[in-house]
């Protein structure tokens, strides 16, 4: 107890200071290089996720290619052929690629 009153009396804020700092500084770096960039690709995601709607063309996670036919909340009714229909989950998008023209 009598050192860390000592340390404190005897300059010891600069010597805190320069313990601390590099610990801030890797924080610093870990935020904007790792915790930022996933976040924005996360909300980019989001974003590509709540725009799908009918008629889009669509990539699921597991390699599927097909169109949504149909949208009910968060499940999805995709044609990957003809009359072959299948229920998904909007999260197992993994792309949407392209519109068809439906008239």
């Amino acid at each position: 107890m009598e050192n860390i009153i000592i340390l404190f009396q005897a300059g010891g804020t600069e010597q805190l200071l320069s313990t601390i700092l590099p610990f801030l500084l890797i924080i610093l770096v870990f935020y904007f290089l790792i915790l930022r960039p996933q976040q924005k690709r996360q909300k980019e995601r989001q974003q590509m996720l709540d725009s799908v709607e009918k008629g889009n063309k669509v990539v699921t996670n597991g390699g599927l290619h097909g169109t949504v036919e149909g949208l009910d909340g968060s499940i999805l009714i995709v044609k990957i052929a003809d009359n072959v229909k299948v229920k998904i989950e909007k999260s197992a998008i993994a792309n949407i690629v392209g519109v068809t023209d439906k008239k």
